[in-house]
């Protein structure tokens, strides 16, 4: 598996993190951690709650990575589709996907077809 290199993630985590103040303002912070491949974003509602939403997955393009939820009931991750109905696509969109279904906004799922 290719292993994004810092320059990437700190521009992923970057924009991750922008995006959320612009489009989800009711939370404080976007985080990711990195293993690997792998970034988990964690939302913070506050200083001292947050929520685990998903996992991305680089695949060696900066733009198409692969997408899982986070599932609360299992603790773990579930690979997952975008509304899309793609199973990769930015960071921005996996961000978007997830936090619609935990906040319950399904106005952040632009429905676009999936381009093969």
């Amino acid at each position: 598996m290719p292993v994004p290199g810092k320059k990437l993630k700190d521009r992923v985590a970057d924009a991750l993190d922008g995006h959320a103040y612009t489009r989800w303002p009711q939370l404080e912070e976007i985080t990711t951690t990195w293993r690997g491949s792998y970034g988990y974003l964690t939302a913070w509602l506050t200083a001292t709650e947050s929520i685990p939403l998903c996992r991305i997955q680089y695949l060696g393009d900066a733009d198409d990575w692969a997408f899982a939820l986070y599932q609360a009931s299992t603790e773990t991750y579930t690979d997952s589709r975008l509304p899309t109905g793609a199973f990769t696509g930015t960071p921005t969109e996996a961000l978007d996907t997830a936090l619609g279904l935990y906040l319950n906004d399904p106005t952040a799922w632009p429905i676009k077809p999936p381009q093969d």
